[in-house]
């Protein structure tokens, strides 16, 4: 028995750190060595526990080892409690993830965002324009291009994956972008719809290495582009005093006061961002508004409510070409980060995932009360505006809006094709 207990106790140290509990604070991996010690956890079982207590700590709840003793049994043989203490600590885990999630008033933050940015002017091969990183054909999905003027944000989303698919935290910017664009050739009989909002935010650089100067000009010399920059920045210095081509659509991402101040750190508040929009849409370029994510709380319905009113108090729906409606999905590769995360404070984990399409995110029943809430909260805007599901089932299109595409190119030409109507409307009234 002791030489089955040693061969344990020289093993555990691998174990340990094999199950991320290293991760953890000094308390919680002196809790689960101890524990280990007598319960003779398996490697799976110690990633479960060091899982959930990471959640524990990062969702601001009460941490693995004052719960524990709580649960704790002593009724059953070893073997049999081992396994009805994970049970129960992981009934707890799943019951707050069910339950709607409470922000407290004032975010925590970890201090670590402002600093963690640093910029740099690199040379790359060739311009980054391609089909959308997260297209897929499992979704309904509007085949936009994507173009990469930015590699990386400087906000500080929690949910955002933009992180894990490049560098850290380097931004780059490509120094011969401009030249690269103006040697752009496209297709004059095609009908593009091209973003750069995917990569990084399109607005917060402003003109930096006089990128914003380029994608304006681009726009104008190919009226058979629908250039989108997507923001939550309210950084329209340079909007403000440029020549805006008519095919220029202006977006911003928006959430409630509650959710950019806790899960979009560092962005603009929401009335920062309806303040930039205003004041694009006076210069008469088009607006649109992304509405994703749209996330699942306890004060959900109050407060998306309040926003939706102000949208429609604020414009006018010959003003806006577009609403998206979306919500979280994880790949797990990005849920490992997050958790990976030193001390990151977040509720963004904290919600009822289920397999959706290949990823993770809310039940279906979620997703369709909260895109049907907002459709139905911009009933002014139904008949000028292009409503649409990003990334989500086609399934949902006809309980949320009573309608669907057959295929995705059918939703891309109807896509492109209300995008298009807008502009020459507005061209015709401003003469």
């Amino acid at each position: 028995m002791k030489a089955k207990s040693l061969a344990y106790e020289e093993k555990l140290e691998a174990l340990l750190v094999q199950s991320g509990v290293d991760r953890l604070d000094v308390q919680h991996q002196q809790f689960l060595r101890h524990r280990s010690l007598e319960f003779r956890f398996t490697q799976q079982q110690l990633r479960q526990l060091s899982d959930i207590a990471v959640d524990l700590v990062m969702w601001g709840e009460r941490p693995l080892y004052e719960i524990w003793p709580e649960i704790e049994t002593t009724k059953l043989d070893p073997k049999q409690r081992r396994q009805r203490l994970l049970q129960l600590m992981q009934q707890h885990w799943r019951q707050l993830q069910q339950t709607p999630k409470h922000y407290p008033p004032l975010p925590v933050t970890d201090g670590q965002a402002a600093q963690r940015i640093r910029r740099i002017d690199s040379d790359k091969d060739k311009l980054a324009l391609g089909p959308c990183p997260v297209a897929s054909t499992r979704t309904r999905c509007c085949n936009l291009m994507t173009l990469d003027a930015v590699e990386n944000c400087g906000f500080d989303c929690s949910y955002c994956s933009i992180q894990s698919f490049y560098h850290g935290d380097e931004v780059r910017f490509d120094r011969q972008f401009a030249q690269k664009l103006a040697k752009l050739e496209l297709d004059p009989e095609r009908i593009y719809h091209i973003g750069t909002g995917q990569s990084s935010d399109s607005l917060m650089w402003g003109n930096h290495g006089g990128m914003l100067d380029a994608l304006l000009d681009f726009a104008h010399r190919h009226p058979n582009v629908i250039l989108e920059l997507k923001s939550k920045s309210k950084n329209i210095n340079h909007l403000m005093k440029a020549d805006l081509p008519p095919n220029l659509l202006c977006t911003w991402s928006l959430n409630t006061p509650t959710l950019i101040a806790h899960e979009e750190r560092l962005t603009a508040s929401m009335e920062d961002r309806l303040n930039a929009a205003r004041r694009v849409a006076d210069r008469g370029a088009l607006v649109g508004f992304h509405f994703h994510p749209m996330i699942h709380y306890a004060d959900w319905r109050e407060d998306y409510g309040n926003l939706f009113q102000q949208l429609t108090e604020q414009f006018s729906a010959d003003e806006v070409a577009l609403v998206s409606l979306g919500t979280l999905t994880y790949i797990k590769p990005v849920i490992r980060q997050l958790r990976a995360r030193s001390g990151f404070s977040s509720k963004i984990l904290q919600m009822p995932m289920v397999e959706s399409d290949g990823k993770l995110s809310y039940p279906r029943s979620i997703k369709e009360e909260m895109f049907s809430f907002a459709y139905r909260s911009l009933q002014l805007w139904h008949d000028e505006v292009f409503f649409y599901l990003c990334m989500e089932n086609q399934r949902l299109w006809q309980t949320v809006f009573g309608f669907d595409y057959p295929s995705n190119q059918a939703f891309e030409e109807a896509m492109k094709q209300a995008y298009l109507n807008k502009i020459h409307n507005r061209e015709k009234r401003d003469g």
